[in-house]
């Protein structure tokens, strides 16, 4: 399979939300086919370099579908994408324009599994923060019940260091990622 490549400084979870403010040429091309042909494109956490020009990535990302839009009064485009499955990026290649084309296969998602009794109160800590955290959070899927969902709306809200949250993506030991949450939200 292959997706358009954006390379960020930020790691994005399956069902997560993503706010991006866009401006460079290649990356408004690739929005508008992504929007027209209802496709995704790839999202990787740089390794080394920037957002705006080269830039090494991490193996392991998450693919991403726009689901709003809107065109800020300063010529930016707004978009908020939705994480939607893991991928492990196996080739790339970089086209005229500068935007990188990826060829991926996908990971399978971790088993959802009940939260363990030990962390059954991090499911209503969580819903209270998500809350609060207003539009960007409101119309997100919710599901407090899954181990899983848990972790990762943890990972992304919390502030812990990319390079964590990146191991946190492509882990698939939810206990040792819900352990991690709980040294940070008590430290």
């Amino acid at each position: 399979m292959q997706v358009p490549l954006f390379p960020l400084n930020t790691v994005l979870f399956p069902g997560g939300p993503l706010p991006l403010r866009i401006f460079e040429p290649r990356y408004l091309d690739m929005i508008s086919a992504c929007m027209k042909d209802d496709k995704p494109f790839g999202v990787l956490l740089i390794r080394e370099g920037g957002e705006v020009g080269p830039a090494t990535t991490r193996d392991v990302g998450t693919l991403a579908k726009v689901a709003d839009w809107y065109q800020g009064s300063d010529g930016i485009l707004g978009v908020t994408a939705i994480g939607t499955d893991r991928f492990r990026l196996l080739t790339s290649r970089q086209q005229a324009d500068g935007l990188n084309i990826g060829e991926i296969e996908l990971l399978p998602p971790p088993l959802p599994m009940a939260l363990p009794p030990g962390y059954a109160n991090l499911a209503e800590i969580l819903g209270t923060v998500l809350d609060d955290l207003g539009r960007l959070y409101e119309n997100l899927d919710r599901h407090p019940e899954d181990a899983v969902w848990v972790a990762w709306r943890f990972a992304e809200i919390l502030p812990v260091d990319l390079e964590d949250k990146q191991a946190i993506l492509e882990s698939d030991d939810i206990g040792a990622c819900l352990q991690t949450i709980e040294r940070v939200l008590h430290s």
